[in-house]
């Protein structure tokens, strides 16, 4: 990882301690006393030993006083990666458990998105939504929205006020026979889509781009379902849905396409599985379906917390790898009742010990590999693993500033720990509190500025 060439941009900030991250190779990898460098790109300029201070600071042109030093309970890792949240449903999340999927989604998601036309509404729950998972350690997030695109609009321009790297998705969907006033007509999603998408891109937010998102296969017509798939590949754009959640909703999916080998056949045959797709959820997913998805490249985002909390189902991490198909974690906010990523991680331990519990002879998830999960693994699943994940020289300084010892946070350091021990402890027992500092391509987003609070009141805002 070390770069002895001259930095291309000037260097802006130099920390030296512990920085614990994942690569392809390694579910976990300990870097004790390191030196790393963000250039004024917010880039990772090196990654080098304490020991070579001297050497750096005259290669890269910066004071040895100049280095922030972390303290012994502190270390850096890579920012957490969201791949399926619903920002709407946040106004709801913690409640509303007791329905499984079809039935939840008519008696409480629908009618609550359809409040989203209301701008105002929309502005509290989405600058709400980013502050909390900024706050919970969430650097990249894949945002579902609404049907409607001045509020999903909004979505975006809010992520980038607050420095979130994310994909926003304007939800799409010509089928609703249960709550008939929230869905368009086929030519309005694409009408729609396309000025989302164009007013989006022409926003240039650095780090918010535009992701295609037919609701699920139910919500949604062969013709819509082909058209979007055309919209984006005609803009290289990532796609976003839902798969075999829930086996009423398999069922239903092979009644209203029973032309199709499987539900994964009904997104392959619209252009829909592409290496920029994810899909949440997969609980049902056949072999033969795993190996589309390897094939071409789509990624599947694992949301334990709402299989368990909906009663959906349960997804076999393991068999998913065995496939070496791309996998990352989601909250799946508010089917999931937390927006915190470390939730995710608990959930998704608890639920590969439940299948060990089940059969003996499966191999439970260490949390070594969750945590690869929760940021390179997600990072992976949404295609910008070339821009973040870890800390590669050259990829964007996304981070968390961890401090285990906080006062009066969730976790008693008993003794001294080595690293490796004190991340188990975050993992299992963290929570923001013990997030000292957040940056996303090297800026610090995490305390939020002030400034930034009062930008984001105003509707039409001044979003840079």
């Amino acid at each position: 990882m070390a770069n002895s060439d001259r930095p291309s941009a000037d260097i802006s900030h130099v920390y030296r301690g512990t920085f614990i991250h994942s690569t392809q190779q390694t579910a976990l990898q300990i870097l004790e006393d390191q030196l790393l460098g963000v250039d004024t790109d917010g880039k990772i300029a090196f990654i080098e030993k304490g020991a070579e201070l001297n050497r750096l600071s005259q290669s890269f042109g910066f004071s040895p006083s100049e280095v922030t030093q972390l303290a012994q309970h502190e270390f850096f890792m890579p920012g957490l990666v969201d791949t399926h949240i619903h920002a709407p449903q946040y106004c709801y999340a913690g409640t509303a458990l007791d329905m499984p999927l079809l039935q939840w989604l008519n008696t409480y998601t629908f009618p609550v998105e359809s409040r989203f036309k209301d701008l105002e509404f929309a502005r509290r729950v989405y600058t709400q939504v980013v502050q909390r998972t900024l706050r919970n350690g969430t650097t990249t997030a894949c945002y579902f929205a609404t049907i409607h695109t001045d509020a999903s609009l909004l979505l975006g321009q809010i992520a980038n006020d607050f420095g979130q790297r994310a994909l926003v998705g304007k939800v799409c969907m010509d089928r609703n026979n249960c709550v008939k006033h929230y869905k368009e007509t086929n030519q309005e999603c694409q009408e729609e889509t396309r000025r989302f998408i164009a007013e989006l891109l022409n926003k240039k937010y650095p780090l918010v781009r535009p992701v295609v998102t037919p609701r699920f296969a139910p919500s949604c017509t062969g013709a819509l379902l082909g058209q979007l798939g055309a919209i984006a590949k005609n803009n290289n754009l990532h796609i976003q849905s839902h798969i075999s959640e829930n086996a009423e909703e398999v069922k239903l999916v092979k009644e209203l396409f029973p032309e199709s080998e499987s539900y994964t056949d009904v997104y392959h045959k619209y252009n829909l599985l592409t290496d920029k797709t994810v899909m949440a959820h997969g609980c049902y997913l056949s072999d033969a379906e795993l190996t589309l998805f390897r094939e071409t490249g789509a990624a599947l985002s694992h949301c334990p917390n709402s299989n368990i909390s909906l009663c959906s189902g349960v997804l076999d991490v393991r068999n998913v790898l065995k496939h070496k198909v791309k996998l990352g974690l989601g909250t799946d906010v508010a089917g999931g009742y937390s927006a915190s990523m470390l939730d995710a991680v608990r959930r998704a331990l608890d639920t590969s010990k439940v299948l060990t519990i089940q059969d003996p002879d499966h191999q439970t998830l260490t949390f070594e590999e969750v945590f690869r999960l929760a940021t390179l693994g997600g990072s992976h699943a949404l295609s910008l693993d070339d821009h973040t994940g870890n800390f590669e020289v050259g990829k964007d300084f996304d981070a968390l500033r961890v401090n285990v010892a906080a006062a009066d946070g969730p976790i008693d350091m008993i003794q001294c720990e080595g690293p490796k021990v004190i991340l188990e402890k975050f993992l299992n027992l963290g929570d923001d509190r013990n997030i000292a500092e957040v940056f996303v391509a090297g800026r610090k987003v995490v305390p939020f500025s002030p400034s930034l609070n009062i930008a984001s009141m105003s509707v039409n805002g001044t979003g840079s």
